[in-house]
């Protein structure tokens, strides 16, 4: 009986250990997830970028593309150094192989990709505010696909966090696109909006669809295939893509851009911001769940909007802002489930 008892008490230790740290890393992306948002903004201060963003629609698409993909080399590049640190990188090859596992982390970078991409279209036609606010509401996404694919609790505490995160959805979304709408002259702030429903339609089917990976491989090494996968997808689809539409116009934007020793400053600080964010946020899924991790994490959102007042001179618009404190509040009513529900957040299939 002793020994039973013993058993038991490591156990709910162990337990709360695992819940403690996946809260602090699903914080921990917050505030990196946040910084990143800064120099992302940034850049487009940056030749070619400040070019680009004064012409048409073809232009602002063509900055945002090449932004996206220039993050995407700065992010693998960092977290392949940091897969070197930890020294798997052995390990990085060996999950390759395992097709099974690997697999997932294809369309993991896919719809991540996206997710990234269209933030940088929402920053470019709208702007830095609401492009960091219209992804909290990745969650609604995230929870309810791991209630279908997962089978993960959806209590009556956090269906009211769901629907407290949809009337955050709608101060964010609607008022402004309404005003735009109403409003003569350029109507095509209209695609930045649509960005903002890429990323967060985005990244809640990239948590989602991770997760399935993450439960039986290393968190660093899958984050790496999925920025791998990410690359791939850029150098086989985007770009060819890219250079149908813009031609030699994207290599002179590439170039150029490489040329700016400001640009490899912004790279720089958005390769270390959002690898490491990204490092946090796959570190928590296996932890406290994916729906979970991702309301935590979903905190980044006024975090950005204080980083881009203090560090870029931007005060927010009063719509975002409040969209903003009503999502994070949905958030925390989502994940502040007794000690008990998240225990066992999956549910035990039968059979």
């Amino acid at each position: 009986m002793a020994t039973g008892v013993t058993l038991e008490a490591l156990r709910r230790k162990s337990r709360n250990y695992q819940v403690r740290w996946g809260f602090i890393w699903a914080l921990w992306c917050a505030v990196l997830w946040a910084a990143w948002y800064v120099p992302g903004y940034a850049v487009y201060y940056e030749e070619p970028f400040v070019r680009l963003t004064e012409g048409g629609n073809a232009d602002n698409m063509l900055a945002a593309m090449v932004v996206a993909f220039l993050n995407a080399i700065a992010v693998l590049f960092f977290m392949f150094v940091w897969v070197g640190t930890l020294g798997k990188t052995g390990e990085y090859f060996r999950t390759l192989r395992q097709r099974r596992i690997s697999i997932w982390y294809l369309p993991a970078g896919l719809t991540g990709g996206c997710a990234i991409f269209g933030t940088y279209v929402a920053m470019v036609y709208v702007g830095p505010g609401f492009a960091a606010v219209a992804g909290l509401l990745y969650p609604l996404v995230g929870a309810m696909l791991a209630r279908l694919w997962y089978n993960e609790r959806i209590t009556a505490r956090a269906a009211v966090g769901l629907l407290v995160l949809v009337t955050g959805a709608v101060l964010i979304f609607l008022p402004s696109l309404l005003a735009d709408l109403r409003a003569e002259g350029d109507s095509s702030r209209w695609i930045g909006y649509l960005g903002g429903a890429m990323a967060f339609i985005g990244w809640g089917l990239e948590g989602a669809v991770a997760g399935r990976a993450l439960d039986v491989s290393d968190p660093d090494v899958g984050l790496t295939l999925r920025f791998s996968a990410e690359m791939l997808i850029w150098v086989v689809v985007g770009l060819p893509l890219a250079w149908l539409l813009a031609g030699d116009q994207l290599w002179l934007a590439i170039g150029t851009a490489l040329a700016q020793p400001g640009v490899w400053l912004m790279l720089l600080l958005m390769g270390m911001t959002f690898a490491f964010c990204y490092v946090s946020w796959y570190k928590s899924f296996p932890l406290i769940g994916v729906g979970r991790g991702q309301a935590i994490a979903a905190l980044y959102g006024p975090l950005s909007l204080v980083y881009l007042w203090i560090f870029g001179g931007l005060t927010p618009d009063i719509w975002f802002a409040a969209g903003a404190i009503v999502a994070v509040i949905g958030s925390f009513v989502l994940f502040t489930e007794g000690r008990g529900v998240l225990e066992v957040i999956r549910a035990v299939e039968e059979g």
